[in-house]
Order: C-alpha cells, then sequence, then structure tokens
C-alpha cells in the first residue's frame, strides 16, 4: 500500500466544508512566558518591536487596512491608541508597513 493512502485526511476549511466552521471566539491570549536571559540588550529592543509591529499589522488587516500605502504612521499611531499599545516609533511603523506589504 502506498504511503500517501496511509496519511490521515485534512480536517475540512470554511472554504471546502459542506457546513461552516465554528470558530471559539473570542481566543483567550497565549500565557506570557519570560524572554530567555543572557541575551543582548538590543535582542530584546528587536524582539518586542517586532511583537508591537505584529500586533499593529494585525489590527490594520482587521480594520480593512490592506496596502502599505494606506498605513501612514498618523494612521498606524491612531491604531496603536485604539488597542491600547504605545505610540510606536518610525522604525516600528516601517516594520508594520514591511509586515502588511508581505502579507499580500
Amino acid at each position: 500500500m502506498p504511503a500517501a493512502a496511509l496519511k490521515a485526511k485534512p480536517l475540512p476549511t470554511q472554504s471546502t466544508a459542506s457546513r461552516p466552521v465554528l470558530l471559539d471566539l473570542p481566543y483567550a491570549p497565549v500565557e506570557k512566558r519570560p524572554l530567555p536571559p543572557g541575551r543582548p540588550r538590543e535582542w530584546y529592543i528587536t524582539h518586542n518591536r517586532r511583537l508591537k509591529a505584529l500586533r499593529l499589522a494585525i489590527a490594520l488587516l482587521d480594520s480593512g487596512v490592506y496596502v502599505p500605502n494606506q498605513a501612514r504612521n498618523e494612521t498606524i499611531r491612531s491604531t496603536a491608541e485604539l488597542i491600547g499599545v504605545h505610540p510606536p516609533s518610525d522604525t516600528t511603523c516601517h516594520m508594520v508597513r514591511a509586515l502588511i506589504r508581505y502579507h499580500r
């Protein structure tokens, strides 16, 4: 018997299911763990900046901003205020636009 025949059939997704797949909303945030000790300070700064940029990019995509040209610094900073994070720097705004660009 071929190995491909032994693989389990994947679960249906929203687009292939005969009836809608229910999502269990709202999702609880993942439990925070302490960052690993012993790294250089720049590593922690970059890590936290990436996390903030990712949160902002997700919030912008949810609000309908799908193109980096629509995500000006003012838009990103107002979204940050809306979701309750500190206003991002210009570097973080640049990272947010890069994440939106690579989403496409």
